[in-house]
């Protein structure tokens, strides 16, 4: 099962992702390019602190691990 096909145990609820919403990069009227999925960024970022491993081990069903760090690192 590819991660965008449902909720696991770590990712971020419905309910969390409404509250943060309006910090999260990649959003439409702002610099930069439009994020095709926060939900995925945002538990991409959580895997990699939650397992304290190097950015590049983050798994790739997240997406480019460059991306997502790029992505974390000004916001």
């Amino acid at each position: 099962m590819k991660r965008n096909e449902g909720i696991h145990r770590h990712d971020i609820s419905d309910e969390a992702r409404e509250r943060i919403k309006e910090l999260l990069p990649g959003q439409a009227g702002k610099r930069g390019g439009v994020a095709k999925d926060n939900r995925l960024f945002i538990n991409a970022a959580a895997w990699q602190t939650r397992t304290g491993a190097p950015w590049r081990d983050i798994p790739p069903e997240f997406g480019n691990w460059n991306s997502i760090h790029k992505r974390f690192c000004p916001w």
